[in-house]
């Protein structure tokens, strides 16, 4: 009676071991970036709001000294930038290097107060927002 794998059972486990591993990788990792991309949305729609509630009770976008308004400063794979003047703003969420959106397809996010969408960078901007 045998006892134990022989070497070509082992082989054979390995290769489709293999197999499978190639296979789940990728759609784990496109599942990671849709899982991102969703996330600095929701970054990019907190802020707008933070910033509509801000210039509901002052009259402007721009901090000024009494009332500041805090925004998020991003997320694992995006950093917010904020350029806010008395009428306007522009949300930029810029990728981080060497981070697993870093060659990401849709680039970076952008969103101002009218709520212009845009994505800096996108090889193919369908499907980002």
């Amino acid at each position: 009676m045998q006892r134990g794998l022989s070497l070509m059972e082992l082989l054979l486990v390995l290769a489709v071991l293999g197999i499978l591993a190639g296979v789940a990788y990728p759609s784990s990792s496109d599942s990671l970036r849709r899982a991102a991309r969703s996330e600095v949305v929701g970054l990019l729609h907190d802020a707008a709001q933070r910033l509509e509630y801000h210039h509901a009770r002052t009259g402007q976008y721009a901090d000024n000294d009494p009332l500041q308004t805090t925004l998020p400063e991003g997320s694992r794979f995006y950093r917010l930038h904020a350029w806010r003047e008395a009428d306007r703003y522009r949300l930029l969420a810029v990728r981080l290097p060497g981070g697993l959106m870093a060659d990401d397809r849709c680039g970076d996010y952008l969103l101002d107060q009218a709520g212009v969408r845009d994505n800096p960078g996108a090889q193919d901007a369908t499907a980002c927002w």
